[in-house]
């Protein structure tokens, strides 16, 4: 009889899930050092392009097994898998060792492997890193058919499991049928990572960090409750514990059946005050679950994921469809779609990044854009386009300055004389907004206001960059704290612009959706907040239960206080008090 443990991790995506672990292996062989003659070195090349040609039917069939329920566009990640089949520097080296050393296929593929992911893994860079996981994954794809190791795959029995991995990525998660994964569990990972926002977006629960914790590792099969909100994770659940989070889990979806009948009902104070509550999405498919879950509006459609895992950037014709879908499904309701923002932590297989010593203040985001502004007013013209469909606005990341909005509207303006030339239908009134997440544009609010049409302050990267603590870096993302009293000024200040010029603000970070922080929106006067498509009923639950003149009061003492403690103590207090935020 195994030994019950629990073990703390962070917790990043709310919910109870309770069943049997499917550990997502890692694809490692021991390939023994094999010598070939002269002679056979015909047959070894031939056994390498038969394991490449089974590898590509492989990968395509995949492709086609899982579009059906993650549609066409996110599946197309495995078009990169394919294309570093077809690389003429991975294949070339693997061809190299068997012709000049005399080793078998396998051994080459191997040695490549290796070289690679070696390489890759000592850069101090998110994609490169990324890179070395595709190349793994693709290689040891190519080494199964080589030496005929059994295959990995998810269990295909659908009986639902918990995954446990050393870490998922957000294309990884994409892939994932959320009917048939209850949980996930990583040993890396950070709460404010795309893959943590994205488990929340399909409200899978999700616990990480237990990287060093674990007395000893968890197997395929083990019993396993992970509890998405506290960050616990338990290894063989007694039968009280198992009827005790089976309690709390039935408990929960009782809640969520409470929520959902909260979709029609308006969203306001108990004093009358409204509040609109918009969706984050990156995908139709998000879309789709955003307004069954209630949502209002889409505040963030992060569209960089629309140009991932493809080989080209995607054409004006391709993005209008999927715009203008979006906008349709909407029915009148707002619809905000960001530019391109990739550079940091994402990256375009396409697009070779700069060697950089700290990619996430480099060339990225606006910055991208306005040295390539081809592809930036291809975006702009079928951005242009799909406000013909519904109410669309645009939005600028990473605005720093006047002269960089400007810039960038330029070229947007550019994009609306050539569609009015070739008499091609478009919004030709769209209100144009920016993101407020660079502590540069907070501090001249009051300057930007005059240019623009609206604010979106992302409290994501207006966090990191206040504080300069990297949110994916685990080693300060104990320093990484939204209720930080400079990033609440940085907030207020910004809001206080945008109220006096008379312009739009909202709120689309991660803190829009955190129920403790809703007294500060409504103190501050803010009117929209943008959040996970999860987070938006949970969100109206607490809302129509605030009051905007208690709120207010509260304000003179939280903006007085000097920790992020003791705001956070505050707020707490406050909610408890039975004046709920």
């Amino acid at each position: 009889m195994s030994t019950a443990r629990s073990i703390q991790g962070t917790g990043a995506s709310t919910g109870i899930a309770i069943g049997k672990a499917f550990v997502l292996p890692h694809w490692e062989w021991d390939v023994t050092e094999n010598k070939k003659d002269v002679t056979d070195l015909a047959a070894e090349f031939e056994r390498l392009y038969e394991g490449i040609r089974h590898s590509k039917l492989e990968i395509a069939s995949i492709k086609q097994e899982i579009s059906g329920y993650i549609g066409e566009q996110e599946s197309n990640i495995f078009d990169a898998h394919l294309a570093i089949l077809d690389d003429p520097v991975f294949m070339n080296e693997i061809q190299g060792i068997i012709q000049r050393q005399y080793k078998a296929a396998e051994v080459a593929v191997k040695e490549v492997i290796d070289k690679f992911v070696n390489m890759f893994d000592l850069l101090d860079d998110q994609y490169m890193k990324e890179r070395a996981l595709d190349i793994k994954d693709v290689g040891n794809r190519l080494l199964k058919h080589l030496i005929g190791s059994p295959d990995v795959k998810l269990p295909t029995d659908n009986k639902p499991f918990i995954l446990v991995a050393k870490e998922v990525s957000p294309s990884q998660l994409v892939h994932l049928n959320p009917n048939h994964v209850l949980g996930i569990v990583t040993l890396a990972g950070g709460s404010t990572s795309h893959t943590a926002i994205m488990a929340r977006a399909l409200n899978i629960p999700l616990v990480l960090g237990l990287e060093g914790k674990l007395p000893e590792p968890i197997h395929t099969g083990d019993a396993l409750i992970i509890d998405g909100k506290a960050g616990i994770v338990i290894v063989h659940p007694t039968d009280a514990e198992r009827a005790r989070y089976e309690e709390l889990r039935l408990s929960q979806v009782r809640v969520r059946e409470r929520l959902q009948s909260l979709v029609t009902v308006p969203s306001a104070t108990r004093d009358g005050v409204p509040m609109s509550l918009f969706a984050n999405i990156a995908s139709l498919r998000d879309l789709e679950s955003a307004l069954e879950g209630g949502a209002e509006g889409v505040g963030l459609f992060r569209t960089e994921f629309i140009y991932m895992d493809r080989e080209t950037f995607p054409t004006e014709q391709e993005q209008y469809e999927i715009y203008c879908q979006a906008a349709s499904l909407l029915e009148g309701k707002p619809l905000t779609i960001r530019t391109l923002d990739v550079g940091g932590d994402k990256q375009l297989d396409y697009m070779e990044p700069p060697e950089e010593e700290n990619p996430v203040l480099g060339f990225r985001s606006i910055r991208i854009s306005l040295v390539q502004p081809g592809p930036f007013k291809t975006q702009l013209r079928a951005i242009l386009r799909a406000g013909a469909c519904g109410t669309v606005r645009v939005l600028f990341p990473m605005i720093q300055s006047v002269e960089q909005f400007r810039a960038a509207k330029r070229i947007f303006d550019e994009a609306r004389a050539e569609l009015r030339a070739e008499r091609v239908p478009f919004d030709d009134h769209m209100r144009v907004g920016m993101m407020v997440e660079v502590p540069a544009a907070a501090i001249i609010a009051d300057l930007l206001a005059g240019e623009v049409d609206f604010f979106s302050i992302g409290t994501n990267d207006l966090t990191q960059y206040v504080l300069a603590a990297d949110r994916l870096n685990e080693h300060v993302a104990h320093l990484y704290d939204p209720y930080h009293p400079a990033v609440i000024r940085m907030v207020q200040t910004t809001v206080a612009a945008a109220k006096q010029t008379g312009i739009g603000v909202s709120v689309c970070g991660e803190l829009a959706g955190d129920p403790l922080a809703l007294p500060i929106w409504l103190a501050l006067g803010v009117r929209e907040l943008s959040m996970a498509g999860g987070l938006v009923l949970p969100l109206k639950s607490e809302l129509l239960r605030s009051s905007s003149a208690e709120s207010a009061s509260l304000w003179t003492e939280l903006s007085r206080l000097r920790t992020s403690a003791d705001v956070k103590e505050t707020l707490e207090r406050f909610a408890a008090s039975g004046v709920e935020a």
